[in-house]
């Protein structure tokens, strides 16, 4: 039986999901395939190359630097998060990603992008944590308006969670038995329309089919929510959610605060770890 995990994105929400990854890493519980959007991707990732804990070391290594992640990095060069810091010298350099464990791992990970041109969800199944993975990691985390789309290979990606915020879809559609959830707001959160729509359709005024997308995004978002909650009741599914909201900011400087919402997921983890693996059994 085919068991398949949905990682949400939430920036630095996804402290929470790299606190609950640890606990299943550390009690050996694997999937067949991930699927991971924004933070979900570039949190998630370490999953499948087995690096616990490295999530949390170099957040807190680099919270509060300017040329991480930081409003004067938005203002100089259009990117919240420092595009070749973040998805590339930290990765290769800094804090150095197991590639050679990633690929060894048989489970497949997939992130999600959405296309500039036409505003649909791609989903790029990562190889090798090369170059042009850490930029597919990068696109799924790309943000209108906080960051600039990604080119690769002549078409430009933006966040995953444009088009498909939790791509729960993903598995549905490709039969996975076993449908493992992690979000990064509790069970009764549902998204509203952005205060920032209104400058969205002007910054992002050449990309019409984004912004068709942004338009409905929080009704798109909710009826996701609705449906993995159907799936849920009815125990075809298994979510995991923080207990309550986790009122981390998009870019965090406090190390404690980074390490409150980790440990939250921690606890999380432990907790839900009986059932989960219950759920799994075939």
């Amino acid at each position: 039986m085919a068991s398949g995990l949905v990682l949400e994105g939430g920036a630095m929400r996804g402290l929470f999901t790299a606190g609950v990854l640890d606990v299943l890493m550390e009690n050996n519980v694997t999937f067949d395939a991930t699927v991971g959007v924004s933070a979900g991707a570039a949190f998630g990732v370490n999953m499948k190359s087995k690096q616990i804990g490295r999530v949390l070391r170099y957040n807190l290594r680099f919270a509060g630097k300017p040329y991480y992640a930081s409003w004067k990095s938005w203002r100089r060069s259009g990117n919240l998060y420092a595009e070749n810091f973040c998805f590339h010298i930290i990765p290769e350099k800094l804090d150095v990603f197991d590639k050679k464990t990633f690929m060894a791992n048989p489970m497949e990970f997939w992130c999600v992008a959405t296309d500039a041109a036409t505003g649909e969800p791609v989903y790029h199944k990562l190889r090798d944590a090369g170059y042009v993975d850490l930029e597919w990691i990068r696109a799924s985390s790309s943000i209108p308006f906080f960051a600039h789309p990604v080119a690769i290979k002549g078409h430009y990606y933006f966040d995953g969670g444009v088009s498909d915020s939790v791509p729960y879809d993903f598995l549905v559609k490709n039969n996975f038995d076993k449908k493992v959830v992690i979000t990064t707001q509790p069970k009764e959160y549902r998204k509203k329309q952005s205060k920032l729509f209104p400058i969205e359709k002007v910054i992002l005024r050449e990309y019409p089919a984004v912004l068709k997308k942004l338009a409905t995004r929080a009704e798109d978002y909710n009826a996701v929510l609705d449906e993995i909650q159907r799936d849920e009741d009815n125990g075809e599914t298994f979510v995991i959610r923080p207990p309550y909201p986790l009122n981390i900011g998009t870019v965090e400087s406090d190390k404690d605060e980074i390490k409150r919402v980790y440990e939250v997921g921690c606890e999380e983890g432990k907790k839900i770890l009986p059932g989960l693996v219950e759920y799994l059994k075939d």
